[in-house]
């Protein structure tokens, strides 16, 4: 099973997304990390996040680029947080496609390289794209690439919801 959960930023789409994962029998459970941690802030929030998942029995995975080169040591379920992260980075950092295609098919082909190795997975992705029209620098590219893989994904989930206020509305597929 395939699920996107989309979502604001706020929104309740991670705790929902987590919870579709508590629920599914699969074991182990895998947390894909995508976030960077550029500074202090961002390690301190990782770490928060580690404790919190292991609580959960969750064991994290943090996988900031090249997704399709990961291998999960056993088949079960996953929670890949968050494809807005993934996205920046392979566009971003040096480790990354770099380019608006190459970033594309980076993510895309990853999500397709970690489902073959799930029984269930959750893809959580930003609903980033009511902000306006006009900005500076590439995120008019950002935007591309991200509303192009969330277009991709929700073709091949079997599941596609919206978290609004820590409600889901699905689109596509029905709730458990």
């Amino acid at each position: 099973m395939f699920t996107l959960v989309v979502g604001g930023s706020a929104s309740g789409k991670s705790a929902y997304a987590e919870s579709l994962i508590l629920a599914s029998p699969y074991r182990p459970r895998y947390y894909v990390a995508a976030m960077e941690p550029f500074d202090g802030e961002c390690r301190a929030r990782i770490q928060r996040h580690r404790r919190m998942r292991a609580e959960k029995e969750f064991e994290t995975v943090e996988r900031y680029t090249n997704l399709t080169s990961l291998r999960l040591p056993e088949r079960g379920s996953a929670l890949l947080e968050c494809l807005s992260n993934l996205t920046a980075n392979e566009l971003y950092s040096p480790a990354g496609a770099g380019t608006e295609a190459g970033a594309l098919a980076a993510v895309t082909e990853g999500v397709e390289a970690l489902l073959a190795q799930c029984k269930d997975l959750v893809v959580v992705s930003g609903e980033v794209f009511t902000g306006g029209d006009r900005y500076a620098g590439d995120t008019d590219v950002y935007l591309r690439v991200l509303s192009a893989a969330n277009r991709a994904l929700a073709r091949r989930a079997d599941r596609v919801c919206e978290v609004i206020c820590g409600l889901p509305q699905y689109y596509k597929g029905a709730a458990l």
